[in-house]
Order: structure tokens, then sequence, then C-alpha cells
């Protein structure tokens, strides 16, 4: 018990166990789709793009699920031993403008969940949930809503090693990672009263891990695009202070649905023009030339001002957005997200 004590304050004094390497896993379904309070670190992120008649939008729908290690001791039931944080974000293309919102809670009492078995997060009236004809989405926000069904078209995509993606030079910098690219977007869209049946394409990543980041890495770079032809694409690079590479991964899956991981000395992202935000004075990359074992793309966000600022819930200021990928000669070939944390401040999950 002296030993449980002791580890359960570590956190709190600012220090850490040594963490342990995942051991590879057959990811099985559908419990794997839900949450593994017993990690960590654990999100279900979706981005994805819409239109409605000459309007288009880009969104993100996310959850995050925390562990508290100093409270896992506790026997209150007020005791905060998981916490639920949400962010949801609407890139309106025509009027050039990202609105954003963001939650957080501990979980239980009714007023936050993150649910083992299947896909059922809450956070008081946000919903993320999966059902036999897909996942729904609804999240109000203080001045949109997104009223949201996926549909999965394509069987679900094992990142990495069977599912195990490492992260860092060390086994221990690694998660239990999978996708689905291509989800089927219907519903609706709602910005200053307005609301707009829509249809899209989107794509959900379900990561969860223990240790994630290398004390070397400030943040990452990384991409999720829904290819024109039926393929996806995922490029991602963890990123030193000094901006070089500390690992790199990814993965390319076919319209014919061969699958293609890239190891860390296969993919490249470097720069070509920086935006600066005005409100973090973070200069982010929005464009980008990436190599891969796939061809060597460009990545051109559709908006350059798609900053969040998350100090509210996870205390992070990160650029997540819509964005083309462009094949040698300029032309669309895919559409998608772009992430880019730490630039505004050191990333710290």
């Amino acid at each position: 018990m002296r030993r449980r004590a002791l580890v359960a304050a570590l956190p709190a004094l600012g220090l850490a166990l040594p963490g342990r390497a995942l051991p590879p896993a057959r990811l099985q379904f559908p419990r794997d789709f839900g949450a593994h309070p017993d990690f960590r670190t654990e999100w279900w992120y979706v981005t994805g793009h819409a239109r409605s008649q000459a309007r288009e939008f880009g969104f993100q729908v996310t959850f995050f699920r925390s562990r508290v290690d100093a409270a896992q001791p506790l026997q209150s039931r007020f005791a905060a031993k998981q916490l639920v944080f949400a962010h949801a974000a609407l890139t309106d293309v025509q009027g050039r403008k990202l609105w954003h919102d963001q939650r957080i809670a501990r979980e239980g009492f009714g007023v936050a969940l993150a649910a083992p078995g299947d896909t059922e997060l809450r956070l008081r009236d946000w919903t993320l949930q999966r059902r036999a004809d897909g996942y729904h989405a609804r999240l109000a926000a203080s001045d949109f809503a997104l009223e949201l069904r996926f549909a999965p078209t394509q069987p679900v995509l094992l990142q990495g090693e069977a599912g195990l993606s490492r992260k860092g030079p060390q086994p221990r910098q690694a998660s239990y990672y999978y996708s689905q690219p291509q989800l089927a977007v219907t519903g609706a869209v709602t910005l200053r009263g307005q609301r707009q049946a829509v249809d899209g394409r989107a794509w959900l990543d379900h990561e969860w891990s223990e240790e994630l980041l290398h004390p070397e890495a400030v943040g990452w770079d990384w991409i999720g695009i829904n290819l024109d032809d039926g393929g996806a694409l995922t490029a991602f690079r963890l990123r030193r202070q000094d901006g070089s590479a500390l690992w790199a991964g990814g993965s390319v899956r076919g319209r014919d649905g061969s699958v293609r991981v890239f190891g860390p000395g296969e993919v490249a992202f470097t720069p070509l023009r920086r935006w600066t935000s005005p409100l973090s004075q973070a200069a982010y990359p929005v464009e980008w030339s990436v190599r891969t074992p796939a061809g060597t793309f460009g990545v051109k966000a559709v908006l350059d001002d798609q900053e969040l600022d998350s100090r509210a819930s996870t205390g992070a200021i990160y650029w997540e957005g819509l964005s083309d990928l462009l094949d040698a000669g300029g032309r669309r070939i895919g559409r998608g997200y772009l992430e880019l944390t730490g630039y505004a401040q050191r990333l710290r999950l």
C-alpha cells in the first residue's frame, strides 16, 4: 500500500515512473472501439469536410480521456480518476472563419462518460456514439452546432504493426492506433442560427497509450487524407525543438485495399510557407512538401487561420485544419486534415 500511495503521488510531485513498452496486441472490435481506462491517454478524433449546396465546411469532433494517477487510490465518488475533454470546431470556407468550442469534466455523475466496450462518449450534451448505421455526433456549441452521422464505407485501418504504432526511438513511446478513413457524412450544420443539411467525407482516429512523447519531442505534424480515388494517406513526424524529426511514420491504403506501412526514415516533412497567429504569435507551416514511399505530395491549408486555443481544457494551443493534398503538378488529389502541435508551446499530454 505504501508503494501504491507513492506511485500515485509522483505526478503531483512532478515526477514519473519509467514508462512501459506496449506489447503487440490483436485489436478486437467492437471492444476496442470503446475506452481503455487503464491507459493514461486516449482520444477519438473525427475530422472531415462537408458541403451544403455552394457552401463548404471543415469540422472537427474530438473527445479525450485522461487517467489521473494521483486520484486512483482514492475511494471517494467525487475523486477525479478520469477526466473527459472535448473539442468542436467548424471551418466556414466561404466565410473564411474558424469557429471552435471546448469542454472538460471529471467522469461520472451523468456529466461525462468514456465507456468501455464500444464508442460511447458524453460530455454534458455533447455526444459521440457508435451505432449499427455508423457514428453519431451531436455537439451544440456557443456559435454553431453539429448533428452528423459518419457511416463506414471501408474496413478499419490498423496503423503501425497491426495496430501498434511507434512514436519514438524507445519502445515505450508507442500507442495502439487505428483509423477509419472514407466515412460517409450526412446530417446538418448550424451556424449563426441557420441550419443546413450537409454531406461529405470524414476520417476517424482512435489512439490510446501510456507514454506517447519522447523527452526531446515538443510536438508533432500529422496528416490524415481521404484520397479522391478512395484511398487513404497517413503521415506524421515527432519534432524536436530545433525542428528536426525525432521519429516519423504513416501508411497508405490503396483503392484496392492494399496497405503499405511507412518506416521512420521513409517520411519527410518540409515546410514551404508559414502563417503567424495574431493570438499566440506561433508561426505554423500551412504549406508542406511531404515525402513518403507512396510519392511526394503538397499539403496546403484551405484557410490559414485554423488555430485552436484549448487552454481552458487540454491546456494546449494547436493548429488543426482542413487541407488539400496535391500531386507534383499541383492538382488536388485528396482532402483531409493537417494537425500541428508544439509551435505555440511545448505539447504536454
